[in-house]
Protein backbone atom coordinates (compact mmCIF):
# COMPACT_ATOMS: atom_id res chain seq x y z
CA UNK A 1 0.00 0.00 0.00
CA UNK A 2 1.23 3.56 -0.44
CA UNK A 3 1.07 5.99 2.18
CA UNK A 4 -0.45 8.95 1.34
CA UNK A 5 -0.31 10.67 4.78
CA UNK A 6 3.56 11.26 4.43
CA UNK A 7 5.43 12.80 2.05
CA UNK A 8 5.53 16.66 0.48
CA UNK A 9 1.94 16.90 -0.68
CA UNK A 10 2.50 18.15 -4.50
CA UNK A 11 4.71 15.14 -5.48
CA UNK A 12 2.82 12.54 -3.86
CA UNK A 13 -0.21 14.34 -5.80
CA UNK A 14 1.88 14.04 -9.41
CA UNK A 15 2.86 10.75 -8.72
CA UNK A 16 -0.68 9.10 -7.89
CA UNK A 17 -2.53 11.18 -10.46
CA UNK A 18 -0.10 10.52 -13.41
CA UNK A 19 -1.38 6.71 -13.98
CA UNK A 20 -4.69 8.05 -13.36
CA UNK A 21 -4.87 9.64 -15.88
CA UNK A 22 -3.33 7.32 -18.48
CA UNK A 23 -5.87 4.82 -17.05
CA UNK A 24 -8.55 7.95 -17.41
CA UNK A 25 -7.12 8.06 -21.35
CA UNK A 26 -6.86 4.33 -22.50
CA UNK A 27 -10.72 4.65 -20.87
CA UNK A 28 -11.49 7.07 -23.26
CA UNK A 29 -10.00 4.95 -25.83
CA UNK A 30 -12.41 2.84 -25.74
CA UNK A 31 -15.55 5.23 -26.60
CA UNK A 32 -12.90 6.92 -29.26
CA UNK A 33 -12.76 3.43 -30.87
CA UNK A 34 -16.65 2.90 -31.12
CA UNK A 35 -17.12 6.29 -32.36
CA UNK A 36 -14.14 6.79 -34.31
CA UNK A 37 -14.26 2.76 -36.04
CA UNK A 38 -18.26 3.66 -36.35
CA UNK A 39 -18.03 6.66 -38.19
CA UNK A 40 -15.45 5.39 -40.58
CA UNK A 41 -16.92 2.05 -41.41
CA UNK A 42 -20.59 2.60 -41.14
CA UNK A 43 -21.27 6.44 -41.34
CA UNK A 44 -22.70 9.01 -40.04
CA UNK A 45 -25.93 7.79 -39.25
CA UNK A 46 -24.45 4.87 -37.21
CA UNK A 47 -22.52 7.53 -35.35
CA UNK A 48 -25.42 9.36 -34.94
CA UNK A 49 -26.63 6.17 -33.18
CA UNK A 50 -23.81 6.19 -30.94
CA UNK A 51 -24.14 9.62 -29.68
CA UNK A 52 -27.74 10.27 -29.40
CA UNK A 53 -27.28 7.61 -26.34
CA UNK A 54 -24.02 8.39 -25.01
CA UNK A 55 -25.24 10.56 -22.87
CA UNK A 56 -27.72 8.03 -21.19
CA UNK A 57 -25.00 5.34 -20.81
CA UNK A 58 -22.93 8.28 -18.80
CA UNK A 59 -25.62 8.71 -16.86
CA UNK A 60 -25.52 5.33 -15.30
CA UNK A 61 -22.02 5.17 -15.34
CA UNK A 62 -21.75 8.38 -13.36
CA UNK A 63 -23.73 6.42 -10.68
CA UNK A 64 -21.55 3.66 -10.74
CA UNK A 65 -18.42 5.76 -10.34
CA UNK A 66 -19.90 8.11 -7.21
CA UNK A 67 -21.09 4.68 -5.86
CA UNK A 68 -17.27 3.25 -5.76
CA UNK A 69 -15.81 6.78 -5.34
CA UNK A 70 -18.22 6.56 -2.05
CA UNK A 71 -16.78 2.84 -0.83
CA UNK A 72 -13.29 3.75 -1.39
CA UNK A 73 -13.47 7.47 0.39
CA UNK A 74 -14.50 5.45 3.48
CA UNK A 75 -12.31 2.59 2.67
CA UNK A 76 -9.24 5.12 2.67
CA UNK A 77 -10.29 6.85 5.91
CA UNK A 78 -9.97 3.57 7.81
CA UNK A 79 -6.48 2.65 5.60
CA UNK A 80 -5.83 6.24 7.25
CA UNK A 81 -6.41 5.33 10.45
CA UNK A 82 -4.98 2.38 10.43
CA UNK A 83 -7.89 0.36 11.11
CA UNK A 84 -7.28 -3.14 8.88
CA UNK A 85 -10.21 -4.83 10.42
CA UNK A 86 -12.46 -1.98 9.69
CA UNK A 87 -10.78 -2.24 6.33
CA UNK A 88 -11.41 -5.27 5.44
CA UNK A 89 -15.00 -5.37 6.01
CA UNK A 90 -15.59 -2.04 4.75
CA UNK A 91 -14.16 -3.73 1.53
CA UNK A 92 -16.70 -6.72 2.10
CA UNK A 93 -19.53 -4.07 2.30
CA UNK A 94 -18.77 -2.67 -1.11
CA UNK A 95 -18.96 -6.00 -2.77
CA UNK A 96 -22.62 -6.91 -1.28
CA UNK A 97 -23.95 -3.55 -2.18
CA UNK A 98 -22.31 -3.56 -5.25
CA UNK A 99 -23.96 -6.92 -6.36
CA UNK A 100 -26.92 -6.08 -5.52
CA UNK A 101 -26.61 -2.80 -7.54
CA UNK A 102 -25.48 -4.46 -10.45
CA UNK A 103 -28.70 -7.05 -10.44
CA UNK A 104 -31.12 -4.42 -9.81
CA UNK A 105 -29.84 -1.94 -12.62
CA UNK A 106 -28.97 -4.43 -15.16
CA UNK A 107 -32.98 -5.39 -15.41
CA UNK A 108 -34.03 -2.52 -14.75
CA UNK A 109 -32.43 -0.49 -17.61
CA UNK A 110 -32.85 -3.17 -20.16
CA UNK A 111 -36.47 -3.06 -19.10
CA UNK A 112 -36.67 0.21 -19.76
CA UNK A 113 -34.62 1.10 -22.75
CA UNK A 114 -37.33 1.53 -25.88
CA UNK A 115 -38.78 3.82 -23.63
CA UNK A 116 -35.46 5.98 -22.84
CA UNK A 117 -35.00 5.79 -26.82
CA UNK A 118 -38.44 7.58 -27.35
CA UNK A 119 -37.81 10.07 -24.27
CA UNK A 120 -34.55 11.23 -25.60
CA UNK A 121 -36.40 11.93 -28.94
CA UNK A 122 -33.88 9.72 -31.13
CA UNK A 123 -34.98 10.50 -34.79
CA UNK A 124 -36.62 7.54 -36.50
CA UNK A 125 -33.60 6.77 -39.16
CA UNK A 126 -31.20 5.95 -36.37
CA UNK A 127 -33.71 4.55 -33.48
CA UNK A 128 -32.94 0.37 -34.21
CA UNK A 129 -29.26 1.17 -34.17
CA UNK A 130 -29.39 3.28 -31.29
CA UNK A 131 -31.25 1.02 -29.29
CA UNK A 132 -29.13 -2.00 -29.86
CA UNK A 133 -26.16 -0.06 -29.00
CA UNK A 134 -27.68 0.82 -25.82
CA UNK A 135 -29.30 -2.54 -24.71
CA UNK A 136 -25.68 -4.35 -25.38
CA UNK A 137 -23.99 -1.64 -23.07
CA UNK A 138 -26.72 -2.01 -20.30
CA UNK A 139 -26.76 -5.52 -20.31
CA UNK A 140 -23.11 -5.29 -19.38
CA UNK A 141 -23.41 -3.32 -16.34
CA UNK A 142 -22.36 -5.32 -14.03
CA UNK A 143 -18.72 -5.67 -15.87
CA UNK A 144 -18.88 -1.47 -15.52
CA UNK A 145 -19.35 -1.99 -11.65
CA UNK A 146 -16.84 -4.77 -11.12
CA UNK A 147 -13.94 -2.49 -12.46
CA UNK A 148 -14.53 0.81 -11.09
CA UNK A 149 -15.26 -1.24 -7.57
CA UNK A 150 -11.93 -2.62 -7.92
CA UNK A 151 -10.09 0.12 -9.27
CA UNK A 152 -11.43 2.26 -6.65
CA UNK A 153 -10.22 -0.05 -3.88
CA UNK A 154 -7.14 -0.08 -5.47
CA UNK A 155 -6.74 3.31 -5.35
CA UNK A 156 -7.70 3.80 -1.59
CA UNK A 157 -5.04 1.63 -0.91
CA UNK A 158 -2.37 4.01 -2.29
CA UNK A 159 -2.21 2.09 -5.86
CA UNK A 160 -3.26 3.91 -8.87
CA UNK A 161 -0.27 2.33 -11.24
CA UNK A 162 -1.86 -1.37 -11.09
CA UNK A 163 -5.38 -0.64 -12.56
CA UNK A 164 -3.96 1.53 -15.39
CA UNK A 165 -1.25 -1.54 -16.20
CA UNK A 166 -4.18 -3.91 -17.18
CA UNK A 167 -6.40 -1.31 -18.87
CA UNK A 168 -3.99 -0.80 -21.25
CA UNK A 169 -4.26 -4.23 -22.15
CA UNK A 170 -7.59 -4.36 -22.38
CA UNK A 171 -8.16 -0.83 -24.29
CA UNK A 172 -6.01 -2.52 -27.13
CA UNK A 173 -7.82 -5.47 -26.88
CA UNK A 174 -11.01 -3.13 -27.57
CA UNK A 175 -9.95 -1.80 -31.07
CA UNK A 176 -8.44 -5.14 -31.83
CA UNK A 177 -12.43 -6.51 -31.29
CA UNK A 178 -14.00 -3.60 -32.13
CA UNK A 179 -12.36 -3.76 -36.12
CA UNK A 180 -13.14 -7.80 -35.88
CA UNK A 181 -16.53 -7.43 -34.62
CA UNK A 182 -17.65 -4.31 -37.24
CA UNK A 183 -15.89 -5.81 -40.69
CA UNK A 184 -15.67 -9.17 -41.24
CA UNK A 185 -18.19 -9.98 -39.08
CA UNK A 186 -20.57 -7.35 -40.09
CA UNK A 187 -22.05 -6.62 -36.39
CA UNK A 188 -22.49 -3.10 -36.40
CA UNK A 189 -22.76 -1.02 -33.70
CA UNK A 190 -23.75 -3.84 -31.51
CA UNK A 191 -20.42 -4.74 -31.84
CA UNK A 192 -18.88 -2.14 -31.13
CA UNK A 193 -20.46 -2.25 -27.93
CA UNK A 194 -19.65 -5.84 -27.28
CA UNK A 195 -16.16 -4.97 -27.54
CA UNK A 196 -16.24 -2.59 -25.02
CA UNK A 197 -18.18 -4.80 -22.50
CA UNK A 198 -15.70 -7.53 -23.23
CA UNK A 199 -12.65 -5.75 -23.02
CA UNK A 200 -13.74 -3.66 -19.44
CA UNK A 201 -14.50 -7.18 -18.19
CA UNK A 202 -11.13 -8.52 -18.64
CA UNK A 203 -9.52 -5.69 -17.50
CA UNK A 204 -11.86 -5.96 -14.13
CA UNK A 205 -10.76 -9.68 -13.55
CA UNK A 206 -7.10 -9.01 -14.17
CA UNK A 207 -7.13 -6.62 -11.84
CA UNK A 208 -9.07 -8.28 -9.21
CA UNK A 209 -6.57 -11.66 -9.76
CA UNK A 210 -3.49 -9.10 -9.67
CA UNK A 211 -5.02 -7.04 -6.20
CA UNK A 212 -5.35 -10.18 -4.38
CA UNK A 213 -2.41 -11.38 -4.93
CA UNK A 214 -0.28 -8.19 -3.97
CA UNK A 215 -2.31 -7.06 -1.17
CA UNK A 216 -3.27 -9.25 2.08
CA UNK A 217 -5.71 -6.61 3.06
CA UNK A 218 -8.03 -7.70 0.10
CA UNK A 219 -7.19 -11.79 1.03
CA UNK A 220 -10.97 -11.63 3.09
CA UNK A 221 -11.29 -14.22 5.53
CA UNK A 222 -14.84 -16.01 6.44
CA UNK A 223 -14.85 -13.55 9.27
CA UNK A 224 -14.09 -10.23 7.31
CA UNK A 225 -17.56 -11.04 5.34
CA UNK A 226 -19.84 -11.15 8.04
CA UNK A 227 -20.27 -7.31 8.16
CA UNK A 228 -21.80 -5.27 10.48
CA UNK A 229 -25.04 -3.22 9.69
CA UNK A 230 -22.46 0.01 10.60
CA UNK A 231 -20.29 -0.77 7.81
CA UNK A 232 -23.38 -1.40 5.69
CA UNK A 233 -25.05 1.59 6.56
CA UNK A 234 -21.66 3.69 6.00
CA UNK A 235 -20.81 2.65 2.55
CA UNK A 236 -24.28 2.71 1.35
CA UNK A 237 -25.08 6.33 3.01
CA UNK A 238 -21.61 7.66 1.40
CA UNK A 239 -21.84 5.51 -1.86
CA UNK A 240 -25.65 6.18 -3.02
CA UNK A 241 -25.41 10.00 -1.90
CA UNK A 242 -21.92 10.11 -3.80
CA UNK A 243 -23.94 8.05 -6.69
CA UNK A 244 -26.77 9.81 -6.77
CA UNK A 245 -25.21 13.24 -6.75
CA UNK A 246 -23.25 12.54 -9.81
CA UNK A 247 -26.28 11.25 -11.45
CA UNK A 248 -28.47 14.12 -10.94
CA UNK A 249 -25.52 15.85 -12.67
CA UNK A 250 -26.02 13.40 -15.58
CA UNK A 251 -29.77 14.91 -15.72
CA UNK A 252 -28.54 18.16 -16.91
CA UNK A 253 -26.88 16.36 -19.76
CA UNK A 254 -29.71 14.24 -20.45
CA UNK A 255 -32.19 17.40 -21.42
CA UNK A 256 -29.14 19.23 -23.44
CA UNK A 257 -28.69 15.78 -25.46
CA UNK A 258 -32.13 15.58 -26.03
CA UNK A 259 -31.88 18.98 -27.28
CA UNK A 260 -29.99 18.34 -29.33
CA UNK A 261 -31.34 15.42 -30.67
CA UNK A 262 -34.43 17.50 -31.55
CA UNK A 263 -32.22 19.65 -33.72
CA UNK A 264 -31.58 16.66 -36.18
CA UNK A 265 -28.98 14.51 -37.11
CA UNK A 266 -26.03 16.75 -38.36
CA UNK A 267 -26.33 18.51 -34.90
CA UNK A 268 -26.14 15.28 -33.02
CA UNK A 269 -22.92 13.99 -35.25
CA UNK A 270 -21.14 17.76 -34.78
CA UNK A 271 -22.05 17.77 -31.05
CA UNK A 272 -21.16 13.87 -30.69
CA UNK A 273 -17.62 14.67 -32.01
CA UNK A 274 -16.64 17.65 -29.82
CA UNK A 275 -18.02 16.00 -26.45
CA UNK A 276 -15.51 13.14 -27.63
CA UNK A 277 -12.44 15.73 -27.58
CA UNK A 278 -14.24 17.47 -25.11
CA UNK A 279 -13.92 14.08 -22.91
CA UNK A 280 -10.27 14.27 -22.92
CA UNK A 281 -10.38 17.29 -20.24
CA UNK A 282 -13.15 15.64 -18.24
CA UNK A 283 -10.98 12.77 -17.51
CA UNK A 284 -8.14 14.17 -16.88
CA UNK A 285 -9.73 16.31 -14.37
CA UNK A 286 -11.23 13.07 -13.08
CA UNK A 287 -7.84 11.93 -12.32
CA UNK A 288 -7.01 14.84 -10.26
CA UNK A 289 -10.70 14.17 -8.63
CA UNK A 290 -9.31 10.28 -7.53
CA UNK A 291 -5.95 11.26 -6.42
CA UNK A 292 -7.55 14.32 -4.22
CA UNK A 293 -9.76 11.88 -2.86
CA UNK A 294 -7.74 9.01 -1.78
CA UNK A 295 -4.81 12.27 -0.44
CA UNK A 296 -7.74 14.11 1.90
CA UNK A 297 -9.50 11.05 3.09
CA UNK A 298 -5.95 8.96 4.11
CA UNK A 299 -5.26 11.98 5.82
CA UNK A 300 -8.78 12.98 7.51
CA UNK A 301 -8.56 9.30 8.66
CA UNK A 302 -5.28 10.31 10.27
CA UNK A 303 -6.45 13.36 11.24
CA UNK A 304 -4.07 15.85 9.95
CA UNK A 305 -5.57 19.03 8.83
CA UNK A 306 -2.59 20.67 7.75
CA UNK A 307 -1.48 18.25 5.84
CA UNK A 308 -5.04 18.73 4.21
CA UNK A 309 -4.93 21.91 3.31
CA UNK A 310 -1.43 21.74 1.68
CA UNK A 311 -2.38 18.88 -0.57
CA UNK A 312 -5.79 20.98 -1.79
CA UNK A 313 -3.45 23.88 -2.43
CA UNK A 314 -1.04 21.68 -4.13
CA UNK A 315 -4.07 19.70 -6.19
CA UNK A 316 -5.41 23.04 -6.88
CA UNK A 317 -1.99 24.20 -9.00
CA UNK A 318 -1.84 20.97 -10.48
CA UNK A 319 -5.02 20.52 -12.55
CA UNK A 320 -5.56 24.52 -13.61
CA UNK A 321 -2.04 24.06 -15.13
CA UNK A 322 -3.10 20.89 -16.88
CA UNK A 323 -6.69 22.16 -17.84
CA UNK A 324 -4.85 25.67 -19.84
CA UNK A 325 -2.55 22.28 -21.47
CA UNK A 326 -5.74 20.96 -22.12
CA UNK A 327 -7.56 23.83 -24.07
CA UNK A 328 -4.68 24.14 -25.83
CA UNK A 329 -4.32 20.89 -26.81
CA UNK A 330 -8.14 21.08 -28.06
CA UNK A 331 -7.62 24.41 -30.30
CA UNK A 332 -4.66 23.02 -32.06
CA UNK A 333 -6.18 19.66 -33.20
CA UNK A 334 -10.07 21.04 -33.94
CA UNK A 335 -9.55 21.12 -37.39
CA UNK A 336 -9.01 17.16 -37.35
CA UNK A 337 -11.09 16.55 -34.79
CA UNK A 338 -14.77 16.51 -37.01
CA UNK A 339 -12.95 14.28 -39.48
CA UNK A 340 -11.47 11.69 -36.88
CA UNK A 341 -15.01 10.89 -36.67
CA UNK A 342 -16.92 11.41 -39.81
CA UNK A 343 -16.06 10.87 -43.05
CA UNK A 344 -16.96 13.14 -45.74
CA UNK A 345 -18.81 15.28 -42.69
CA UNK A 346 -20.93 18.27 -43.92
CA UNK A 347 -19.79 21.75 -43.57
CA UNK A 348 -23.07 22.07 -40.50
CA UNK A 349 -21.32 19.15 -39.09
CA UNK A 350 -18.01 20.96 -38.33
CA UNK A 351 -20.22 24.41 -37.95
CA UNK A 352 -21.76 22.71 -34.76
CA UNK A 353 -18.67 21.01 -33.30
CA UNK A 354 -16.56 24.77 -33.49
CA UNK A 355 -19.69 26.36 -31.80
CA UNK A 356 -19.07 23.48 -29.24
CA UNK A 357 -15.38 24.33 -28.14
CA UNK A 358 -15.86 28.32 -28.94
CA UNK A 359 -18.41 28.43 -26.08
CA UNK A 360 -17.15 25.56 -23.62
CA UNK A 361 -13.39 25.98 -23.65
CA UNK A 362 -12.75 29.25 -21.82
CA UNK A 363 -14.28 27.38 -18.95
CA UNK A 364 -12.42 24.82 -18.11
CA UNK A 365 -10.67 26.37 -14.99
CA UNK A 366 -14.23 26.82 -13.31
CA UNK A 367 -14.34 23.30 -14.11
CA UNK A 368 -11.15 22.27 -12.41
CA UNK A 369 -11.95 24.61 -9.01
CA UNK A 370 -14.99 22.46 -8.77
CA UNK A 371 -13.62 18.71 -9.42
CA UNK A 372 -11.19 19.67 -6.70
CA UNK A 373 -12.90 21.74 -3.57
CA UNK A 374 -16.27 19.45 -4.49
CA UNK A 375 -13.77 16.21 -3.60
CA UNK A 376 -12.43 17.80 -0.51
CA UNK A 377 -15.41 18.47 0.53
CA UNK A 378 -17.01 15.07 0.01
CA UNK A 379 -13.83 13.44 1.37
CA UNK A 380 -13.83 14.89 4.87
CA UNK A 381 -17.18 13.50 5.04
CA UNK A 382 -19.41 15.83 4.20
CA UNK A 383 -21.73 14.83 1.29
CA UNK A 384 -24.79 17.44 1.41
CA UNK A 385 -23.08 20.29 0.51
CA UNK A 386 -21.52 18.72 -2.86
CA UNK A 387 -25.04 17.38 -3.43
CA UNK A 388 -26.90 20.82 -2.81
CA UNK A 389 -23.84 22.48 -5.40
CA UNK A 390 -25.22 19.44 -7.64
CA UNK A 391 -29.04 20.24 -7.24
CA UNK A 392 -28.05 23.89 -8.24
CA UNK A 393 -25.76 22.49 -11.25
CA UNK A 394 -28.77 20.46 -12.62
CA UNK A 395 -31.65 23.39 -12.29
CA UNK A 396 -28.92 25.87 -14.15
CA UNK A 397 -27.94 23.17 -16.68
CA UNK A 398 -31.93 22.49 -17.43
CA UNK A 399 -33.36 26.13 -17.21
CA UNK A 400 -30.25 27.31 -19.66
CA UNK A 401 -29.96 24.58 -22.12
CA UNK A 402 -34.12 25.27 -22.60
CA UNK A 403 -34.55 29.04 -21.86
CA UNK A 404 -31.41 29.65 -24.30
CA UNK A 405 -31.87 26.69 -26.57
CA UNK A 406 -34.61 28.63 -27.40
CA UNK A 407 -33.62 31.71 -27.37
CA UNK A 408 -30.39 32.13 -29.32
CA UNK A 409 -30.12 27.95 -30.01
CA UNK A 410 -27.74 25.76 -30.24
CA UNK A 411 -25.17 27.91 -28.29
CA UNK A 412 -27.44 28.46 -25.99
CA UNK A 413 -27.73 24.76 -25.25
CA UNK A 414 -23.82 24.24 -25.07
CA UNK A 415 -23.94 27.50 -22.79
CA UNK A 416 -25.46 25.75 -20.16
CA UNK A 417 -22.54 23.79 -18.97
CA UNK A 418 -20.41 26.37 -18.18
CA UNK A 419 -23.48 28.22 -16.49
CA UNK A 420 -24.10 25.28 -14.06
CA UNK A 421 -20.36 25.19 -13.11
CA UNK A 422 -20.07 28.11 -11.36
CA UNK A 423 -23.71 28.21 -9.86
CA UNK A 424 -21.79 24.74 -8.08
CA UNK A 425 -18.58 26.20 -7.41
CA UNK A 426 -20.09 28.92 -5.56
CA UNK A 427 -21.99 26.59 -3.07
CA UNK A 428 -19.01 24.08 -2.81
CA UNK A 429 -15.93 26.95 -2.38
CA UNK A 430 -17.75 28.91 0.75
CA UNK A 431 -18.34 24.91 1.96
CA UNK A 432 -14.95 24.45 1.82
CA UNK A 433 -13.60 27.62 3.58
CA UNK A 434 -15.76 27.18 6.17
CA UNK A 435 -14.87 23.68 6.93
CA UNK A 436 -11.30 23.97 7.31
CA UNK A 437 -11.62 27.40 9.43
CA UNK A 438 -13.93 25.02 11.75
CA UNK A 439 -11.52 22.30 11.14
CA UNK A 440 -8.32 24.15 12.46
CA UNK A 441 -10.59 25.93 15.56
CA UNK A 442 -10.42 22.51 16.75
CA UNK A 443 -14.20 21.60 16.15
CA UNK A 444 -15.45 18.65 13.99
CA UNK A 445 -12.47 16.76 12.68
CA UNK A 446 -12.60 13.47 13.25
CA UNK A 447 -9.34 11.97 14.85
CA UNK A 448 -8.94 8.08 14.32
CA UNK A 449 -6.83 5.82 16.52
Amino acid sequence: MTDLTTGKPFPVLLRFSLPVIGGNLFQLLYTLADTIIVGQTIGEDALAAVGATAVVIYFILCFIQGLTNGFSIVLAQSIGARDERSARRNIAASVYISLLFSVSITILTCLMAPGIISLMKVPGGIRQDAEVYLLVVLAGTGTTVLYNLISNILRALGDSRLPLVFLVFSSILNVVLDIVFIVPMGMGVGGAALATVLSQFLSAVLSIAAGVRKYSLLRLSREDWKVSRGSIRVNLSLGCIMGFQMSVMCIGQLVMQASVNALGTEAIAGYTAATKADQLSVLVNNAFITSTAAYTAQNYGAGDIQRIRSGIRASLIITEITDLLMIAIILIAEPFIVPAFVSAASPAVYGYARTFFSVTLPFYPVLGLLCVFRTAVQSMGNAWAPFTACIVELAARCSASIALGAAIGYAGIVLSSPLAWIGADIVVIPAYIIMMRRFSAGAGLRHRA
